[in-house]
């Protein structure tokens, strides 16, 4: 057990403990190319802007593995990617538009929301199935509220709830669930194979 004060650290410092500008480098592209896949895992909405993805999942499971610092730099190089041209949207979109429509809040909130679940993480939040549902949890919702404070001047407030939450429930609970076997079972492998 963790004396207070201490952090127990994130998985990937464990998995790959080594660090260095190259580590750094290949774990910001490799996390920004895996949201940019999980991000073409969609279903159009026809009454809503905003599609269901799996980028949500990929965002706050490259947070809880990669801590508060690295976390949010892999989200915010996805983003510089995308606005660059990379076809890294959802649907294969690029472009700066996409950073200024109706979807901008939650691509902006995924920065916040891993700032926050890393946080949690460093904290030993994710090796538990409990406390990761949590650290889930706390970080869907920093997502929907920064999301939808943006969404709400293309749909207004009278709309936001139906168009930019509600949709997203079901989906989000499925990758909180998914999210919740992953990662202390990851966890669990790193303590079998002798790491602390």
């Amino acid at each position: 057990m963790e004396s207070a004060g201490t952090h127990p650290g994130v998985m990937i410092d464990i998995v790959w403990p080594k660090a260095g500008a190259a580590r750094m480098l290949a774990l910001m592209l490799g996390g920004s190319l895996l949201i940019g896949l999980a991000a073409q895992i969609q279903v159009v909405l026809p009454f809503s802007p905003v599609p269901v993805t799996g980028q949500t999942f990929a965002v706050l499971l490259l947070a809880a593995l990669y801590g508060s610092r690295m976390g949010p730099a892999t989200v915010a190089t996805y983003l510089a990617m995308g606005s660059l041209g990379l076809p890294v949207f959802a649907g294969g979109a690029a472009g700066m538009a996409r950073l200024l429509g109706p979807t901008a809040g939650y691509l902006v909130g995924f920065i916040l929301a891993a700032w926050v679940v890393g946080l949690m993480s460093e904290r030993g939040w994710d090796r538990k199935p409990s406390t990761t549902a949590a650290s889930m949890i706390i970080g869907n919702i920093v997502i929907y509220v920064v999301g939808i404070s943006w969404l709400s001047r293309f749909v207004g407030w009278e709309s936001v709830l139906g168009s930019g939450v509600l949709p997203f429930l079901a989906g989000d609970a499925l990758k909180i669930a998914l999210a919740t076997v992953l990662l202390p079972a990851g966890w669990r492998m790193i303590g079998r194979a002798g790491t602390p």
